[in-house]
Formats: structure tokens, sequence, C-alpha cells
């Protein structure tokens, strides 16, 4: 992939429960489901998602209707596997897709744990005093992340090219490539949006700030 900015829209056959628990996943957190795929993507190895389980297509009575709108059959009614479309870059299996996906659910549900300490590997909880003990661990690691991920907010507000750049937590001067600088802003965002447990609404903002700044000021 030479290009970050490319984009392939993808058709994930999955079945309907799968669907609803991803398009209700991603509605909560006001992004799209490409965002979801993309989010595990960024914190997990391909190796450690490869090796998920596929929840798999929808089997055989798992059928939608839905009314073609175009071509020599307009109109008429047409029962399909239900499915996800999924914005990522070109190049990815449709399985590797759903696994990532899954992976997204069972993060949020909590019964899997991503310890960032030992490569990023999914931890499964075998006991509720396992669970506490790796909670109270994983909470440690984040606040200890989120302390050197945090910028101090600008009086001011972002006003130049290196107010942008410490925003976003490169050194003053630096020329990150565009699909650098989004997935920089991907990660700060998901720490300081105002709905997560260490939101702030000032950093947040900032950050806006800063990504527009840049966006506007290429070249």
């Amino acid at each position: 992939m030479t290009n970050g900015a490319l984009k392939h829209s993808y058709t994930v056959p999955c079945a309907s429960p799968f669907r609803s628990k991803v398009e209700a996943l991603a509605a909560k957190r006001k992004v799209n489901v490409g965002d979801l795929a993309r989010s595990v993507l960024l914190v997990l190895p391909s190796a450690v998602i490869d090796s998920y389980e596929d929840p798999g297509e929808p089997g055989s009575a798992d059928r939608e209707t839905v009314v073609l709108k175009s071509g020599p059959a307009e109109g008429r009614p047409w029962r399909r596997k239900p499915r996800l479309q999924v914005r990522l870059p070109p190049g990815y299996e449709i399985a590797f897709i759903r696994k990532a996906l899954a992976l997204a659910l069972a993060m949020d549900g909590g019964a899997l744990t991503v310890r960032l300490a030992d490569g990023n590997q999914p931890v499964k909880p075998t006991s509720d005093q396992a669970q506490r003990e790796a909670a109270t661990e994983e909470l440690e690691r984040l606040r200890t992340i989120i302390s050197v991920l945090a910028f101090e907010p600008l009086t001011l507000g972002v006003r130049n090219r290196d107010e942008a750049l410490h925003v976003l937590g490169f050194p003053p001067g630096a020329e990150p490539e565009a699909r650098t600088l989004k997935a920089k802003f991907r990660m700060l965002a998901t720490i300081h949006h105002p709905d997560s447990n260490y939101g702030s609404h000032q950093r947040m903002s900032q950050l806006n700030q800063a990504m527009e700044f840049l966006r506007n000021n290429e070249g």
C-alpha cells in the first residue's frame, strides 16, 4: 500500500446478530464500522487478529430481503446474505476483517483485555480474582500511557505549525506523513474524547484544531 488515503469498500457477509452488535457498537462509539476495524488493526499485530476465531458467514437460513435499485431487475425483491460495508485500505481478506470486528466486540464487552506490556496479546480472564488483578494492572498501565500522551492544553489555542505538532505529540519542525498524522490523531482521540473515561473537552478541541491547521497548511 503506497497511499494511506486509498480506501476500498469491502462487503463483509456475516450473521445478522453479529452485524447488529457491530453496528450498535459503532453507534455507541460515534464512529463507522471501518473505524472499529482500524482501531483493532492499530493496536493488535496481524498475527494475533488472524489467529482469532472467525465469526463466519451467515447460515443458509439467515437472509435479508432488499429491493434492487438499478439494472434489469430494478424494483424486484432480492434475498441476500446479511452484510457489513467496511471501508479500509485495499489488501485485506474478508475473514480477517470479520475477526478484527469480533475482537472489537470482545474487547468492548470485557471478554478480552489488551496488555500493552506483553506484546498487545489479548488475554482471557481465567477467574474473578484474575480479572480484577488484570483490570487493576491494566488501569495503572493506561494511566501511565495517558500521562505520557496527554499534552498541556495551549492557553491561546493552536496558532502555528509547531504548536499543532506539539498537540499531536511530534517535535517542532517534524514532517510526518499524512497517514502517520491520522493514525496519531485517532490514537489520541480515543483517549481524549469527552466520552472516554479520561476524556477532556479542551484537549479534544485542540486535537481537532491541530489537525485542521495542518490540513489547511500542507506544503
